[in-house]
């Protein structure tokens, strides 16, 4: 078996044994797991993807209660993981500590902030890992390295311990090869032992968001819908919306994100109301990050990478004018797509716009990949719902998915469904 070396997936490697309490049997007993560079762990300084950050910062003096639930329900913890700096990029290079290796596309990004966490789990090094989504930063790596991603629902699981990027979009997920450690890993950090498959009762294609997509659209729908039908016996009524204009429609906000015509013009495919959501969402989520990190940013003068330096530069220039309209527009979509998936309805949208990018590709593409791709994360994202990225397979030999966006609180309903589906896709 290939070593973390061949990888890079790890920035220390640790061995952090189980502590299961004696009440009730451990359900994770025998798996072992990763822990991203973002979370506290007893004794160590949590470096946040950077070595100015890492030099600047006491150790922990305790354990992040998400880590702490994984040991006590059995996991054994490897090591922790290279994310990238200030958990700000989607692409998974780290220009202090290396990239990791794609495991599936060696030539590719291995998606970020959390790289390090999925890059161990495609490699095998561990049976499962976890990582934060802000943006989208597990949802993308386990898209590009043809894992299982759960983002959970906004709060759902406890971000103490964690070092904030921006709390109203801040959230722990998980990574895993298989449905069942998936279910299993989700089980714990829910605090929901038991989740038992509930049928849905409808599963609505957002039909206009696959155009944003270079990969086939039937190589993406066709293997769910058919999973679906062989599971529940066709008894799933599966729809097709036009997202675009349904969040259009009835997130009335929006409207003071909207871009004028010439604006869109430069992208191959653009959904007007999605590219305003992603920026209502960016928009917010660099005033958080200007909050939580600016004072050490000029205190300090840390070096970061390329990309990151001036990410961080323009979060620290924003302005604050429209963030109470941002924070309208988060609670608007989420009565939106609460009212379209109903009791038991799930969406399914492409996770990202295609196969992961060529490492250090050209900016321009890069670009335009990146904001197709925020028009898909910011849909759970801004709405705080729960999202699953689900691994397809290859399309000309690079890795694709599709995902399941479940509405606010649905978690263990959307975990069970595909675990369902998994014997199908």
């Amino acid at each position: 078996m290939a070593t973390d070396n061949d990888f890079g997936a790890f920035i220390e490697k640790l061995t952090i044994s189980p502590t299961p309490p004696a009440s009730f049997p451990p359900s994770l007993q025998g798996l072992t797991f990763a822990i991203k560079d973002i979370f506290d762990v007893e004794g160590r300084v949590t470096g946040f993807g950077n070595p100015d950050w890492l030099r600047t910062h006491p150790a922990a003096t305790s354990t992040a209660p998400a880590v702490s639930s994984l040991l006590e329900a059995g996991a054994t913890a490897l090591g922790i993981t290279i994310m990238d700096e200030m958990a700000y990029s989607i692409n998974g290079e780290n220009a202090h500590y290396g990239t990791p290796r794609n495991p599936i596309a060696f030539d590719r990004v291995p998606g970020g902030s959390s790289s390090g966490s999925a890059v161990a789990v495609a490699a095998r090094l561990v049976d499962f890992s976890i990582g934060t989504d802000t943006g989208g930063s597990v949802r993308v790596p386990a898209s590009y390295c043809g894992i299982f991603g759960f983002r959970p629902s906004h709060n759902a699981v406890f971000t103490a311990g964690v070092t904030p990027m921006a709390q109203s979009f801040d959230t722990v997920g998980w990574f895993a090869r298989d449905t069942a450690t998936l279910k299993r890993v989700g089980c714990v950090l829910l605090e929901q032992p038991h989740l038992n498959c509930i049928e849905p009762d409808q599963l609505i294609i957002a039909d206009d968001c696959f155009k944003l997509s270079s990969v086939p659209r039937d190589m993406l729908v066709q293997p769910l819908v058919g999973s679906v039908e062989k599971s529940f016996g066709g008894n799933t009524v599966v729809k097709k919306v036009n997202l675009g204009e349904y969040i259009e429609e009835n997130v009335p906000s929006l409207k003071h994100f909207m871009t004028s015509d010439d604006d869109t013009t430069q992208q191959e495919f653009s959904i007007p109301s999605l590219m305003a959501l992603s920026n209502s969402m960016i928009l917010l989520l660099m005033h958080e990050l200007k909050i939580n990190h600016s004072a050490w940013v000029s205190s300090v003068k840390p070096e970061f990478g390329p990309g990151i330096s001036e990410g961080i530069e323009e979060a620290i220039r924003t302005s604050d004018e429209k963030i109470d309209l941002c924070r309208s527009v988060k609670s608007e979509l989420k009565t939106a797509l609460s009212t379209l998936l109903g009791e038991k309805g799930v969406l399914v949208i492409p996770t990202v716009p295609g196969p992961p990018p060529h490492l250090k590709g050209d900016v321009a593409a890069l670009e335009s990949f990146r904001s197709r791709a925020f028009n898909l994360l910011s849909i759970a994202g801004v709405s705080g719902f729960c999202q699953v990225s689900i691994p397809l397979g290859l399309h000309d030999n690079l890795p694709v998915s599709v995902s399941l966006v479940g509405k606010y609180g649905s978690d263990g309903f959307v975990l069970s469904l595909v675990d369902s589906l998994a014997g199908f896709i």
